[in-house]
């Protein structure tokens, strides 16, 4: 074969590889991505935890099937997404790791949004592992309720960040809070944390989320 038709074969080669990262060159369709790396959701689901409207939802995502990075089906008149593979998630896992350690913004960007983060002490996964099996503590699950019927850590007890206030009296005071959520970049356990705080209750946050969980080879359980 001659150079010039092997140029062209090696251009469309990286003209692909382009559609996937144009396809997450948008704040918006990482978010969505963010949100399918914890659970599959309908159009109408995705839309009201991005705070977009149902119609901007469905064009981010129908840019994101395009580049193969999800996959769609239909449920009647609701049509359900999910990330394509586990190799989507970690790209993703990925990118945000490039960003915090190359650009000192994400940094500041991420302490203006937790704002508290450094309030809490942080328990690591081996240590996190070893006192759920002595049973010595109280493990939160406060991300909404189809996350964590989509996989959570075994021993959490589901109770999202909106019912925490008003079902208090259903934790067991002679132990002291663990909570996490979606990982690092996420706020939810954050404002779990200091409201039991406030109340007296030893606490303390798992920065990692169930992807990093499973990462480190620790086994999930799905169900309500």
């Amino acid at each position: 074969m001659d150079p010039e038709s092997k140029r062209a074969e090696k251009e469309t080669l990286y003209s692909l590889f382009a559609r996937v990262g144009q396809a997450l060159a948008n704040p918006h369709r990482l978010e969505l991505l963010d949100l399918l790396s914890q659970a599959p959701r309908t159009v109408e689901e995705l839309a009201r935890e991005a705070h977009m409207s149902v119609a901007n939802t469905s064009q981010h995502l129908q840019r994101l099937k395009q580049a193969r990075l999800v996959v769609s089906q239909r449920e009647g008149t609701r049509i359900r997404y999910a990330l394509a593979s586990p190799q989507v998630a970690r790209l993703w896992q990925t990118l945000r790791q490039v960003a915090e350690a190359e650009m000192a913004e994400v940094q500041a960007a991420l302490d203006a949004y937790r704002d508290r983060r450094h309030e809490f002490q942080q328990i690591a996964l081996p240590e996190l592992q070893r006192r759920l099996q002595e049973g010595d503590l109280l493990l939160l699950d406060v991300r909404p309720q189809v996350e964590y019927a989509a996989g959570h850590i075994p021993g959490a007890r589901s109770l999202p960040l909106e019912e925490l206030e008003q079902r208090l009296a259903e934790l067991p005071e002679d132990l002291p809070v663990v909570a996490y959520c979606r990982g690092r970049y996420c706020v939810f356990a954050d404002q779990a944390l200091a409201l039991l705080a406030e109340r007296g209750r030893p606490v303390a946050r798992l920065e990692e989320g169930v992807w990093e969980w499973r990462q480190a080879g620790y086994p999930v359980e799905t169900g309500a």
